[in-house]
């Protein structure tokens, strides 16, 4: 299996054409790995996913959904609904999305403190017994709550954002992973766009998260990403490239999720799984982006309790 999967948050009807001609290079290029969410685009990641899908065998792909974050508000999300009770209803709407009998991989997308861990993974353990859902996988939690949910039955993966400028889970999420056996899917592998050429030279400055980065983290992360691309530079490659293949390199058990709807920006990322750095350029790398050296880019976790945002932790 390769280990890069195409990520499908921005597929929407205004970009299915993009969107399924993405899908088809994927496939292609031996990306077998779907990974998309009932609230993406108000469900219409899964029916685009599903049209692009339409066309291939069933058993060339895999897809994962992650379930119950309520889309809108001033954030993207209001809320989240963990209600054991009504994951089955949330199936039977993304299969309908996708036109599926069954999905690969199905995941909360947030913990609800009102609703013990054991009780939601217990629920979507239910619709696997019946063959509506392969595998369980978890999503930001913490590794406490990752430990409880693999007791009620094996976790398939665990995704987590993970990149040069947000390192979080080497402290206490990767060791666990690696204890259990539960391969890691990383996300946000570029740092919401600041591990970029553009970015490096200074040509442009991504929208980014207010609350990840305030604009005096701006021009002391730049120097250090212009340093990253010097390195890239040095190697033939891009910026982006040498951050994914770092994130590859440093964790041979981890999964990356490359999210597009471009097929050349997929055909460009994939260029990451043949770079190889040397010792010298791993530590020098280590280095730049050793802890404190980096500014922003924490954000706590959210909890969320009887379906309502109740602060950081």
């Amino acid at each position: 299996m390769i280990r890069i999967g195409l990520g499908c948050m921005g597929m929407a009807r205004r970009n299915e054409e993009s969107s399924i001609r993405t899908v088809d290079t994927a496939l292609d290029h031996g990306v077998t790995m779907f990974n998309t969410g009932e609230f993406y685009n108000g469900g219409e990641s899964e029916i685009v996913l599903g049209n692009a899908l339409r066309r291939h065998p069933r058993d060339s792909y895999e897809v994962n959904v992650k379930f119950g974050a309520l889309p809108g508000g001033p954030h993207g999300l209001y809320g989240v609904d963990m209600n054991p009770f009504n994951i089955r209803a949330r199936l039977t709407y993304s299969l309908g999305r996708l036109g599926l009998d069954y999905v690969d991989v199905y995941e909360p997308s947030r913990m609800d403190d009102a609703y013990p861990v054991e009780d939601v993974i217990g629920a979507v353990n239910d619709l696997v017994k019946e063959g509506l859902v392969r595998h369980v996988a978890m999503t930001e939690t913490s590794a406490d709550e990752l430990r409880r949910g693999n007791k009620v039955c094996p976790i398939k993966y665990f995704e987590k954002e993970y990149s040069l400028l947000s390192r979080r889970m080497e402290a206490e999420d990767l060791p666990t992973c690696r204890e259990l056996g539960i391969p890691v899917i990383a996300y946000g592998l570029l740092g919401h766009g600041l591990l970029t050429d553009g970015f490096a030279t200074g040509e442009r400055t991504p929208s980014i998260l207010p609350f990840l980065y305030k604009p005096e983290d701006i021009e002391p992360n730049r120097t250090i990403v212009s340093q990253l691309k010097a390195i890239a530079d040095g190697k033939g490659c891009s910026t982006s490239n040498l951050a994914i293949a770092w994130v590859l390199q440093k964790n041979p058990d981890m999964l990356a999720i490359i999210g597009t709807t471009h097929p050349d920006h997929l055909t460009d990322a994939l260029r990451a799984l043949d770079i190889r750095l040397t010792d010298e350029e791993m530590q020098t790398i280590e280095e730049l982006f050793a802890p404190g050296q980096v500014r922003g880019g924490v954000l706590p976790k959210m909890h969320y309790r009887n379906g309502r945002f109740i602060g950081f932790k």
